[in-house]
């Protein structure tokens, strides 16, 4: 996942995030202590839930954008890097050894709601003999930490994978890197894919099945969501970038677009072709990004008045309509952002009535 802000189209998700600290101050208080010891535990749910019809599927080989990746035998010591990989493992029932800490829209744990309540019915929350240990992200990949685990297996299906990391990382152990697009793998591929690299196709495709199911049936109760049309970006007042607009290839629209909505044809006309997870707009065009709903990021409930009120970016149709969806729950944000089996069912009962609301008062 990357940042909701933005700090060229060049940068990297450590440089984002950095941006996002430095805008919120919340970065440095996301990022806290290690719940577990540098060795791992001892054991994890991995180990007792390996079965002789899950370890009959070994070897596998997962394609992936650095090449192909082959898995001798079910692994038992698994670590993740980036998002989504851990909430995916551990929604399938595999504790892994190691786990990044969320730096940012974490708690004070520097994990989610989600992943805790999954970590606890697993018997491995975090402060436990079994939880996974913790490391930072902060600097790019933990090479140093990852190493000391030892682990069977990296998982990094949703990830931003330099081809440089992966041949360090595959020094260590087998790496299961993005299949295409750097953080633009969906949660229904990283679930097929780590799925099948854990041993566990037939639950990932359960999983995947019933989250569906859980968004569906919550998406029913918002009739007005159907049809309407969509901006997912971010908006920064007085800033030169001003504006910059996720594409199809980020997990923030494919959201939306599943259930129902549809991205603006500006957006789909500007960013045809691209493998980018977002375009930059102009603010001086801020007027013609035309959609029903604008949905943003913002550190705080004056930077969304601000927003209203900037001369360019106030131009924006649905923010003239009063359409404009402006998060500052950094946890939510993240929810939808690094979308998971486990974060999608947690977000919706606060993100959709949002979305209602901003769907209501187009004419």
């Amino acid at each position: 996942m990357t940042s909701p802000l933005f700090s060229g189209p060049n940068a990297t998700r450590r440089t984002l995030f950095k941006s996002a600290g430095k805008a919120t101050a919340v970065l440095a208080a996301a990022a806290l202590t290690l719940s577990a010891c540098s060795t791992g535990p001892a054991s994890s749910t991995s180990d007792a839930s390996t079965s002789s019809s899950s370890s009959s599927q070994f070897p596998v080989t997962i394609k992936h954008v650095f090449g192909e990746t082959t898995i001798k035998e079910q692994p038992k010591r698994v670590v993740t890097v980036s998002w989504v990989n851990d909430d995916v493992a551990i929604a399938l029932g595999v504790v892994p050894v190691g786990v990044p800490k969320n730096e940012w829209g974490g708690n004070e744990q520097g994990s989610t709601p989600w992943k805790d309540a999954a970590l606890q019915e697993l018997g491995a929350g975090f402060g436990s003999d079994k939880a996974p240990v913790q490391f930072s992200e902060a600097d790019g990949v933990n090479f140093t930490e990852i190493a000391k685990l030892t682990p069977d297996v990296i998982l990094a299906a949703y990830s931003g994978l330099t081809e440089e990391d992966y041949k360090k990382l595959t020094e260590i152990a087998p790496v299961v890197a993005h299949p295409e697009i750097a953080y633009g793998t969906s949660w229904q591929d990283s679930t097929s894919i780590i799925g099948k690299a854990l041993g566990k196709e037939a639950e990932a495709t359960k999983l995947i099945s019933d989250t569906e199911a859980t968004i569906k049936e919550k998406v029913s109760k918002y009739p007005q969501l159907e049809g309407k049309s969509f901006i997912y970006g971010n908006l920064e007042p007085a800033s030169a970038e001003g504006v910059n607009v996720y594409t199809a290839n980020d997990n923030r629209p494919r959201f939306l677009s599943e259930i129902g909505m549809k991205l603006a044809s500006v957006v789909e006309e500007n960013s045809k072709g691209s493998k980018e997870f977002f375009i930059p707009w102009s603010a001086e065009k801020a007027n013609e990004l035309e959609s029903d709903i604008f949905v943003t990021w913002v550190p705080d409930a004056a930077t969304t008045d601000s927003i209203k009120s900037d001369p360019l970016l106030g131009q924006i149709p649905a923010i003239q309509k009063g359409a404009l969806v402006a998060d500052s729950d950094n946890t939510l944000t993240l929810s939808i952002s690094a979308s998971s089996p486990l974060s999608l069912p947690w977000s919706l009962d606060t993100f959709l009535p949002q979305l209602a609301t901003a769907a209501d008062a187009v004419k």
